[in-house]
């Protein structure tokens, strides 16, 4: 057969291939972002693992609890032996922090002193997440006459300042431990979740598939339970890992004024109240337990943050 005729190509004008365009990442993430969600736990999920703000405080934050509950893993010195001959020393061969004005040794209380602030913070925040879930749950869905006795009922708690209340009510009590402490932040830090709670389930109940499965004939309480609250759940949970770094801060403020944990508790606000003496003369006695103290609360309001953005994708900046 014989062969079909090509067109003349003149000088000038050859083909040439356009070369593939590379896809830029902020294209990626774009589509990434458009495409459907399986659910809001897996679509939060999603966004967190590709923020560098939640990896590193997650990180910080796991090396926290780490810390807290294996402090033999990090130092064998016991952080209460007291050898008034190495008094403000600097550093030295197993102490590399030096020591403070009692003879203590100082790495060996800033790894100590996690775990007591740690656990203050994290009951704090369970009995929060409890007391303020559970009221402002049941404020929200059941409205009325509960939700107006309710609400008046937080206010009353609302209206008291987290660190004034938790002056004053240390003040009364005669037992100083972490539970203690952690229950007196938790009596005033409550209304906050509640009211965060509250308005996250008015929200969600007027849904569609909350009437359709109240229409199936569901009785309210599993309606509340199953439909409702784990899909209110996502504001608070931001607060209430905000609120860890707070309660954190507010032990440490508390054991800083001598009416929080016990002298004889390894804890970070203990220490920093007790080096200022020395301030002048060797800071660096203050310094650790501050930096310790500072680090892990950056590092939960981090990953509230983190956090915000991922589970409210109205206020997420694109």
């Amino acid at each position: 057969m014989p062969d079909r005729p090509t067109a003349a190509v003149r000088p000038g004008q050859e083909h040439h291939v356009a070369p593939l365009e590379e896809t830029p990442l902020a294209a990626v993430d774009a589509v990434d972002e458009q495409a459907p969600p399986t659910s809001l736990w897996a679509d939060a999920w999603r966004r967190l693992r590709r923020r560098p703000l939640f990896l590193v405080s997650s990180l910080i934050i796991l090396l926290l609890l780490v810390v807290s509950l294996f402090p033999s893993l990090f130092t064998s010195v016991d952080p209460r032996f007291a050898d008034l001959t190495r008094s403000l020393q600097g550093p030295a061969e197993g102490h590399p922090l030096g020591f403070t004005q009692q003879g203590t040794d100082v790495y060996s209380r800033l790894v100590h002193g996690a775990r007591a602030s740690v656990s203050v913070g994290v009951i704090a925040t369970a009995l929060v997440v409890v007391i303020g879930g559970v009221v402002g749950a049941l404020a929200g869905f059941f409205g009325g006459w509960l939700d107006a006795v309710l609400s008046r009922f937080a206010d009353i708690f609302f209206a008291v300042p987290l660190l004034l209340g938790g002056i004053i009510l240390m003040q009364m009590l005669d037992t100083r431990n972490s539970f203690t402490v952690a229950l007196t932040l938790a009596v005033f830090g409550w209304p906050q979740v509640a009211r965060i709670m509250r308005g996250s389930v008015l929200q969600v109940r007027s849904n569609e598939y909350v009437t359709a499965a109240t229409s199936l004939g569901l009785g309210k309480l599993k309606v509340l339970l199953r439909h409702v609250v784990p899909n209110a759940l996502g504001p608070v949970i931001v607060v209430a890992t905000i609120s860890l770094g707070t309660f954190i801060a507010a032990e440490a403020t508390l054991s800083f004024l001598n009416i929080g944990l016990p002298p004889s508790t390894v804890s970070w606000g203990g220490d920093i109240s007790r080096a200022q003496t020395t301030l002048r003369t060797d800071p660096w006695v203050l310094l650790w337990p501050s930096i310790g103290l500072s680090v892990t609360v950056l590092s939960f309001l981090m990953l509230g943050d983190a956090l915000r953005d991922a589970l409210d994708p109205k206020g997420r900046t694109r």
